[in-house]
């Protein structure tokens, strides 16, 4: 078993996680069985509880886990099914430390951060490696955060434990470039390595994020006073998609390196397919404007898992998709108004709406779902989306005045979103909601069906609220199809509309299945639909 351990040094928001999407991609195109494992410092148990702002999206696993944006990355990079497990952060690795000490599992001896803490985190990473050729690790923050040390510790322990052969380490640092002097900076990628071998960790592989070329002098300038090789100094230039970046690293030779350092059988990668998708990303012959219609618009990782699909999907569509992020609290004053000045100048050819929590913004989100149903805007509803479609036609159709969720009216006369019985009597926020994948039935002669070419999907959820089966049938009376239901039938998983170019909505989170070689067919359809109304084909 190898295991690649990726570190990141200077600041945040390197890249460390393209770079080990990359490095997955790259070996998985040699033909090697790869996995990979996301270590967070932080004290909460997962992701879940956490604001988008504080952190970008939860992204939410098939066996429900609820994890950082980063396991997005690596699915799809490397086109796996990771589960909650890839994800280890200190929460977890406290709380079972903490727990086994309970029980009586240590006999008595003083519990501490070596050897206890240490050894628990070296397991839970053996543990999820079994099944692989290799185990890409990256760990969370930087070099230097007092959180991250226990885990540097575990790392370093590993080359011991297993020997040198199968275990390598690369550094993602930052080469700044001083616009002034006209020149990039070597010294903080100097200090950030002195920092990780003050505690044990010498870097393998360096690679350097910089604006500008590096040149050969600096390389060998960063060999020497970091004690890699020159041929290990790996330069990682700004990339015009993040999907280019596997190509540029395979062009700089990390492949061939990581192939020699941990004495496997290198081959030529199989990337054809991912050039041409790239190409496409960059080179398209059509483009197409979304608007997506949010509340967390100011941190684009809120949705950073919708606007890969969106690219998925305007790859497998030639075409380039623009985001118009559009705040659903502006809408909620005259939103006709905005949104037809923007349908009328051209600069909107489909509307989305994500999912969310809590009432801000949320009758801005109706209102904009009231326009694209009456004006014929291609839409997709997401999770909360999709209750915002419900609410708007129970309320503008079905004649159902103040229609709403119990989630932002609980005095509402009519609430067409409620929770589940079984979910009214959990007090606790984390890792209580409907998570993870669930079986949905598609009725025939629904574009939902159409769609996937499925009688069945199985898509990845994340919600406490449903539409209450109560009012289904005075939705369907109306004119609302619900084209895809629980297997029981009791639960709305699809609604849609009949006569308009692409109305449909989905209770679940589509956003997380979308790859890079293989788009979503809800987003897939959404871009399709906007190119037709754009250039009316």
């Amino acid at each position: 078993m190898k295991y690649i351990f990726v570190t990141g040094g200077v600041v945040s928001s390197l890249g460390k996680g393209i770079t080990s999407s990359s490095i997955g991609r790259l070996l998985k195109a040699r033909g090697l069985k790869v996995n990979m494992i996301k270590i967070d410092p932080y004290l909460q148990i997962d992701a879940g509880t956490m604001s988008p702002y504080e952190h970008g999206e939860v992204y939410v696993t098939e066996d429900g886990g609820e994890t950082d944006l980063d396991l997005g990355n690596y699915e799809r990079f490397v086109d796996l099914d990771l589960i909650a497990d890839n994800n280890i952060t200190t929460g977890k690795v406290y709380w079972s430390v903490l727990s086994k000490e309970r029980r009586g599992d240590y006999l008595g001896k003083t519990v501490q951060v070596i050897p206890h803490i240490t050894n628990e985190i070296k397991e839970r990473i053996k543990a999820l490696g079994t099944e692989s050729d290799i185990t890409i690790v990256e760990i969370g923050g930087t070099v230097g955060d007092i959180e991250s040390l226990p885990f540097l510790e575990a790392i370093r322990q590993f080359r011991k434990d297993i020997g040198k052969e199968n275990v390598l380490y690369i550094h993602v640092s930052l080469l700044p470039y001083i616009r002034a002097a006209g020149e990039l900076k070597t010294k903080p990628t100097q200090h950030s390595v002195k920092e990780l071998r003050g505690i044990g960790l010498q870097p393998d592989i360096l690679v350097c994020r910089t604006e500008i070329p590096m040149g050969e002098k600096m390389r060998e300038k960063l060999a020497l006073f970091c004690d890699v090789e020159k041929e290990a100094v790996v330069e990682a230039r700004d990339a015009k998609t993040i999907y280019e970046v596997p190509l540029n690293l395979e062009k700089e030779g990390i492949g061939k390196l990581i192939s020699e350092k941990l004495k496997l059988n290198d081959v030529k990668p199989e990337l054809n397919e991912w050039r041409a998708i790239v190409d496409r990303i960059v080179n398209p012959m059509n483009e197409v404007t979304i608007g997506i219609v949010g509340k967390y618009i100011q941190l684009k990782d809120a949705y950073m898992s919708i606007t890969e699909a969106l690219i998925h999907a305007g790859a497998k569509n030639d075409a380039k998709v623009n985001i118009k992020w559009i705040n659903s609290e502006e809408l909620e004053k005259e939103p006709s108004k905005a949104l037809e000045t923007l349908v009328e100048d051209g600069n909107l050819d489909g509307i989305l709406i994500p999912g969310g929590f809590g009432d801000r913004g949320v009758d801005g989100k109706v209102n904009a779902v009231k326009f694209a149903r009456e004006n014929n805007v291609p839409f997709l509803g997401i999770c909360l989306g999709m209750q915002c479609v419900v609410i708007e036609y129970a309320r503008n159709v079905c004649g159902l005045e103040y229609a709403n969720s119990t989630e932002f009216d609980e005095t509402t006369p009519y609430p067409v979103i409620d929770y589940l019985p079984e979910q009214r009597e959990i007090t606790e926020m984390g890792g209580t909601m409907r998570l993870g994948a669930y079986e949905a039935c598609l009725a025939d002669g629904t574009l939902a069906k159409e769609l996937y070419g499925t009688d069945t999907a199985w898509e990845r959820h994340r919600h406490r609220y449903e539409v209450n089966p109560e009012f289904h049938e005075a939705l369907i009376n109306n004119g609302l199809v619900i084209s895809g239901t629980s297997p029981d039938g009791k639960l709305a998983e699809f609604v849609e509309l009949k006569n308009h170019p692409y109305f449909i909505a989905t209770q679940a989170h589509p956003e997380f299945k979308s790859r890079f070689s293989a788009s979503h067919p809800l987003f897939y359809g959404l871009v399709k639909a906007a190119m037709e109304k754009k250039y009316k084909l």
